[in-house]
């Protein structure tokens, strides 16, 4: 289980437990991650914990019960929680707490009741109920209830199927029997309530001698075996999906009765395999229910044959009811499985591949039953035909052909497009997903491959290519597991090599990213970068909406046609993107999908602050189907926060070096108080190494060696999976290490970005103030006038004037600096700079101590180098643990 869904169910639990306040999610997610491990639920287990939980109980009974009817239904997962309640059980204070807010909940759920009407006439408070009363109400109340349910139940659910399954194939409605089918009840070959064999009068069994007790109810009985009523044995009314239960003569002879009653189960099992044959046999119950139905049909034609016979002997006076008990035995174990089967299907709801696992769990149950397992096992086989048909489809040529939904594969309509333009879209996740209750248990363990193989096949589809799995081959159920596993490998390696040869050959992944990807977004080609900086600097220095995005496109157009990058074949896919929000708004919107915090951040307004064209400014790429599974809208958002980050440290470079370019101007001149000029320079190269460093650290120390991880592993990688894996670990490790998925460290370090442009704006003015440039252009003669080159005379007079300039610029600069306090402004910036330094620099050390992020320890290293901030870190350190309060420690 992944962190992200870890952090959505404890979320989830606290949420359903109204638990407010306290540690919050997070100290649970870390135990959890901490504590975790993995366990298999065994039967013995299991039964072990079932006994514990009745024990526990006040009512054992009704949790048995429950237990055996979710049993019954084939729940999935119901052994490992009943695991995980008998565990709770040991854990008093949980207990307590559950219960408490149980109590909460029933209260609230009564007085929401209380505050609705109802139709019920209760009797007046003040009158009691005696008990008989009770109970008469209870049974009314209960024969109503199972009336009701009983009336249109199977009408309604082919309903609901039908409606669902046509929803799901529109344009291809599912056929259906004609209504007629339903409404002649005489066509189903279960009892008629309410009619008898003949309309003579009935000649009462009592007063007949017991020969002739014995004939007629071998008679009566060969008829209740095929489903009509006798004259002497009638089958009761159903109440919902009980079990079919007969009335006998009451004047019938005690022995008589005796065998009889031994033998009217084989009727009730015939009762109910018939009435799931004729229900199953509708479209509307799938293909499975219907094959399933199909072949119960051949084994109950071979039981009416031997009914035939039976009564063949019976009108030659040959069979009597020791004979008939005898004869019937063989079937009654088969009729008694049959029904079994017909009404765990049925409570279950089974469809595909549920009713698949409820047979292959009853054939492994019968393991010493012989017969009892050879018969489920043909079951099986026929059931499992049409779903072994869908997916042979599946993992040979990736098609999914399920009408009526009983694969383990479930299609989504998404379309491909969007994974260019949605971050949140999972087209690779969510358009052909695993149904889990749709899973034979005998596929269980290849449920994964089964769906990878035709997901890969699917990709190579849509791309205009028809492509077979050459090793086809039939899949026939057995008992044997390997037969399936071997069939599924093969086609799964077949789909693996197609897919990942077609992106890696025919479409070039490898090139995309090495040639493209790497180059642009990670920085990788440095002439080209310095032409586009430097054909876009005026540009990107404006606010953000007065940008011309064409003017932007036409530069970097030309900055790509004049660098090395002009061989690149992909270039034209790069594009310009200019975001509507800063990296840290853009890294916190991204941190906050999937939680609760996200409609807030996606809904809040954009900030107030106007963007500059630097801040805003990204690239964007171009990728074409199917390579946008790899380099979808989520790989390229974490490209461009990586670009940004970068990006923006480099225009704070440039900036940099060009106040140290215009204080190579500004040296000449001697300055009469050239302490603070001194400060400002050494200011300016703390800030250099700082920007420097940084930006070595994450190119040659991140991005670099990770990129070589990620093109070995590519090499090495199997399957697109294995491919989707490292991209993202490669993505994953780089932002992680690029301090981008840290808020905290990132705001920090923005505080210090901002810090070197304010100081560079500052010092450009201060340059500029002096108009050192524009003075001696005017008074240098070198070049000559119009008359000619310049005379001894007026050279003299050049250098007097350059003298004189020289001294009142000095002076201005003096006077500059003593009137707006300029020593004082430069001290703030380097008191800012140092303190969010240190800042920086403390996190990191923390971090990389606590969390065993040790790469960023390489930061500290470079930036004190010489050990110029070791003696104020561990200063900072000891206060900080000085205030840490006491760890107590966790029972």
């Amino acid at each position: 289980m992944s962190e992200f869904r870890i952090h959505h169910d404890v979320n989830e639990l606290l949420s359903l437990l109204r638990v407010h306040g306290g540690e919050g999610a997070e100290v649970y997610i870390e135990l959890l991650q901490k504590n975790r491990t993995p366990y298999v639920t065994t039967t013995v287990s299991a039964h072990s914990a079932k006994v514990k939980i009745a024990e526990f109980s006040r009512t054992p009974e009704d949790f048995l019960k429950k237990y055996d009817e979710l049993k019954s239904k084939n729940t999935r997962h119901l052994d490992s929680l009943v695991y995980l309640l008998s565990k709770l059980t040991e854990d008093k204070e949980t207990l307590h707490y559950l219960q408490q807010n149980a109590k909460e909940r029933a209260e609230l759920a009564a007085n929401a009741a209380t505050s609705s009407s109802t139709s019920f006439s209760m009797p007046s408070s003040t009158s009691k109920m005696s008990l008989q009363e009770l109970e008469e109400l209870r049974k009314q109340l209960g024969s109503v209830t199972a009336s009701s349910s009983a009336q249109q139940p199977l009408e309604l659910t082919r309903k609901i199927l039908r409606d669902k399954q046509n929803k799901k194939n529109s344009g291809q409605p599912i056929p259906v029997f004609p209504s007629w089918v339903y409404e002649r009840p005489a066509l189903i070959g279960d009892f008629l309530i309410g009619t008898s064999l003949s309309t003579d009068t009935t000649v009462p069994i009592g007063t007949l001698p017991l020969a002739s007790q014995e004939s007629m109810v071998v008679e009566d009985l060969l008829y209740v075996l095929i489903g009509v009523d006798g004259r002497y044995i009638t089958a009761q009314a159903l109440v919902g999906r009980q079990h079919r239960a007969f009335s006998l003569d009451p004047n019938l002879d005690l022995s008589i009765k005796e065998l009889v009653t031994r033998i009217l189960p084989v009727a009730a099992s015939y009762s109910a395999v018939t009435r799931f044959i004729e229900e199953k046999s509708s479209f509307e119950y799938g293909q499975v229910n219907h094959a399933l139905a199909a072949a119960m049909r051949t084994l109950i034609k071979e039981y009416m044959i031997l009914i035939t016979q039976l009564e063949h002997l019976q009108r030659q006076g040959l069979l009597s009811l020791q004979k008939l008990w005898f004869y019937i035995q063989p079937t009654m174990r088969t009729l008694e499985i049959l029904a079994s089967l017909a009404t765990s299907v049925d409570k279950g709801e089974c469809m595909g591949g549920s009713t698949l696992s409820l047979l292959h769990d009853k054939t492994f149950n019968y393991t010493g039953d012989s017969q009892a397992q050879e018969l489920c096992l043909y079951l099986t086989k026929a059931a499992s035909v049409p779903y072994f048909e869908i997916l042979e489809k599946w993992i040979y040529r990736g098609i999914i052909n399920d009408p009526y939904s009983e694969f383990m594969v479930e299609e989504h309509e998404l379309q491909k497009e969007k994974i260019q333009e949605d971050y949140n879209d999972k087209y690779w996740d969510q358009r052909y997903t695993v149904v889990q209750q749709q899973i034979p248990s005998f596929l269980q363990k290849m449920a994964d491959k089964i769906l990878s193989t035709g997901k890969y096949l699917n990709v190579v589809r849509e791309c205009g290519r028809d492509v077979t799995c050459p090793v086809a081959k039939e899949v026939i159920y057995t008992l044997k597991e390997r037969a399936y596993v071997e069939q599924i490998e093969k086609a799964y390696n077949y789909a693996s090599k197609v897919l990942l040869d077609f992106l890696m050959e025919e479409k070039e992944l490898v090139a995309h990213l090495s040639r493209s990807i790497k180059h642009y977004f990670l920085m990788d080609q440095g002439d080209f970068f310095v032409h586009f900086m430097d054909l876009t600097e005026e540009e990107l220095k404006k606010p953000v909406d007065d940008i011309i995005t064409t003017r932007l496109e036409a530069l970097l157009e030309l900055a790509l046609r004049m660098s090395t990058a002009n061989t690149d074949p992909f270039k034209d896919d790069l594009k310009i993107d200019l975001m509507p929000h800063d990296l840290i708004t853009q890294l916190l919107r991204v941190l906050a999908i999937e939680t609760k915090q996200e409609k807030a951040i996606i809904s809040a307004e954009p900030t107030e602050l106007t963007l500059s064209g630097l801040e805003a400014f990204s690239f964007d790429y171009i990728v074409k189907w199917p390579l946008s599974l790899i380099i979808n809208r989520k790989a390229l958002t974490r490209y461009q926060m990586l670009f940004r980050h970068m990006f923006y440290c480099k225009h704070v470079e440039r900036q940099l070096c060009n106040v140290w370019i215009s204080n190579k101007t500004a040296k000449q001149f001697s300055l009469h108080s050239a302490k603070w000029f001194a400060g400002a320079f050494t200011l300016r190269q703390r800030m250099l190494n700082f920007v420097q460093n940084i930006q070595y650290y994450m190119m040659f120390e991140v991005m670099e060696p990770t990129w070589h991880i990620l093109e070995k592993n590519l090499k090495l990688a199997s399957n697109i999976d294995d491919v989707l894996s490292h991209h993202t670990s490669f993505l994953d490790n780089c932002l992680k290490d690029c301090m981008l998925t840290n808020p905290e460290l990132l705001k920090i370090f923005s505080k210090l970005m901002s810090v070197c442009v304010m100081f560079t704006n500052c010092m450009q003015r201060f340059t500029q103030s002096m108009k050192l440039d524009r003075e001696m252009e005017k008074l240098t003669l070198e070049h000559g006038t119009m008359l000619g080159p310049p005379t001894e005379e007026e050279r003299a007079e050049e250098a007097a004037k350059k003298k004189l300039t020289n001294k009142l610029l000095a002076e201005h600069a003096d006077s500059l600096h003593l009137t707006s306090g300029f020593e004082a402004t430069i001290n703030k910036f380097d008191s800012n700079f140092s303190t969010h330094l240190l800042d920086l620099l403390d996190k990191l050390s923390v971090y990389s101590t606590n969390d065993c992020e040790h790469s960023m320890l390489n930061i500290i290293y470079r930036l004190d180098f010489n050990g110029f901030y070791t003696e104020r870190l561990e200063h900072m350190s000891a206060e900080r643990s000085q205030k840490a309060p006491p760890r107590l420690a966790v029972p």
